[in-house]
């Protein structure tokens, strides 16, 4: 199999993961779809040196370009005085899928990345690091107070208690 089939197997497969793992990052599907489709150019331009672990590649690519535009909005943000609105789409969850969606996407932009990361992804914390760049101990930190945070948050909107189960049973 030539280097383009490959490829073309790579893209069948992986689009749409890393579609969603975009929008998890964002809140927007096509924020989301933007990522993934720089993720998959830019994995397609290095692909004869990642051949061994593309998905790995394509997933850091996305996850970098989120940072580097994150950056970019913050100074926007701060020249202009306003943060940019945030689309507006939910994704069909379902009640409590909902409520948990809003409360993740009113986290900041930090641990939300590590919660999308870590449950979502089913990452480690090691990689998990490696791939938004930072200490081990910052992502413990920020999945901590991200978690807490969730649990005040959705324990006031449920009378006083959290909800429960992983977020990957609301998908």
């Amino acid at each position: 199999m030539g280097p383009d089939e490959a490829f073309r197997e790579f893209f069948a497969a992986q689009y749409a993961p890393l579609r969603r793992l975009g929008f998890l990052l964002t809140g927007s599907w096509e924020a989301g779809e933007e990522l993934a489709q720089e993720a998959l150019v830019r994995t397609w331009v290095a692909w004869r040196r990642v051949r061994g672990q593309p998905v790995a590649y394509a997933r850091r690519v996305l996850v970098n370009h989120h940072r580097s535009l994150l950056r970019r909005l913050m100074v926007e943000a701060r020249h202009r005085g306003r943060l940019g609105r945030e689309d507006a789409f939910l994704p069909d969850l379902g009640e409590d899928g909902m409520i948990l969606w809003a409360a993740v996407r009113r986290l900041p932009p930090r641990q939300r990345a590590v919660l999308v990361l870590r449950y979502h992804e089913d990452l480690a914390e090691a990689e998990v690091a490696r791939l938004l760049g930072m200490p081990v101990g910052t992502v413990k930190s920020l999945h901590h107070r991200a978690l807490e945070r969730l649990r005040r948050e959705l324990g006031d909107q449920r009378g006083g208690t959290a909800v429960s189960g992983s977020w990957r049973e609301q998908r």
